[in-house]
C-alpha cells in the first residue's frame, strides 16, 4: 500500500521548514540534545558530541531508504535557518493503518506553538496524504508541554501506561494520546 507513495516531505508551515536532516545540522542538533531539560524524559541523553554524531550518522543512513516506515525530519526555523528540533511519523501498523507521532525541540522554542505547528503538519499527512485511521503518541506522565501539545491537536488521552519505560534507570508512568481520522479537524 504505502510502496507507490512518493516523499511527502519536506513541508513547509507558516514558520518552519520540515525536511530531511543533513550533515550540516550537527551543531544545531547537539544544542539541543545535549540539553538536560530537553532530554529530560527521553531514553536518550543528554548527549554527548559523539552521541550526537552517531545519531546523525544513523538518521542519515535511515534517509537513504524509501519507501521508510518512520520518517524522522528536522524542524528548521524559516526565520534563520536554524534546526530547532526534530518530529517523526511512523507507520507503526500498516495493515490496521495506524501510526505514531513524536517529537524534541530546543528548550528556547518550548511555549512558542513551534511543536504543535510542526506536529498539526505531520497529523495532516498522516490522514491526508497516508491515509491512516489512527495516530497515537505518547509521553512521560510529567512531561505537560508534552501531552498539551497532544491536546491542542484534538488528541484525546486513552491510557495510563504504569511503569511502561525504564528511562535513565527508572521504570517511568507514560499518557497514551491518540486521535482517528474522523475527529481530525484539518487546519485551515
Amino acid at each position: 500500500m504505502f510502496e507507490d507513495l512518493k516523499p511527502w516531505f519536506p513541508l513547509t508551515t507558516e514558520r518552519l521548514l520540515l525536511r530531511e536532516f543533513t550533515h550540516g545540522d550537527l551543531d544545531d542538533i547537539h544544542d539541543y540534545a545535549a540539553d538536560p531539560e530537553v532530554a529530560r524524559f527521553m531514553e536518550w541523553g543528554p548527549n554527548t558530541r559523539e552521541e550526537t554524531e552517531a545519531y546523525l550518522a544513523r538518521t542519515l543512513a535511515a534517509q537513504e531508504a524509501w519507501p521508510r516506515p518512520d520518517v524522522n525530519l528536522a524542524a528548521e526555523r524559516r526565520a534563520d535557518g536554524r534546526v530547532i528540533g526534530s518530529i517523526r511519523l511512523a507507520v507503526t501498523d500498516a495493515a490496521n493503518l495506524t501510526g505514531d507521532l513524536g517529537y524534541s525541540f530546543r528548550r528556547d522554542c518550548w511555549r512558542q506553538g513551534y511543536t504543535t505547528e510542526a506536529a498539526r503538519a505531520l497529523v495532516e499527512v498522516a490522514f491526508r496524504t497516508l491515509g491512516l485511521h489512527r495516530l497515537w503518541a505518547e509521553c512521560d506522565v510529567d512531561n505537560r508541554g508534552s501531552w498539551g501539545v497532544m491536546e491542542k491537536l484534538g488528541m484525546r488521552r486513552e491510557a495510563l501506561i504504569r511503569q511502561g519505560k525504564l528511562i535513565k534507570g527508572a521504570w517511568r508512568d507514560r499518557r497514551q494520546y491518540a486521535i482517528l481520522a474522523d475527529e481530525w479537524i484539518s487546519p485551515g
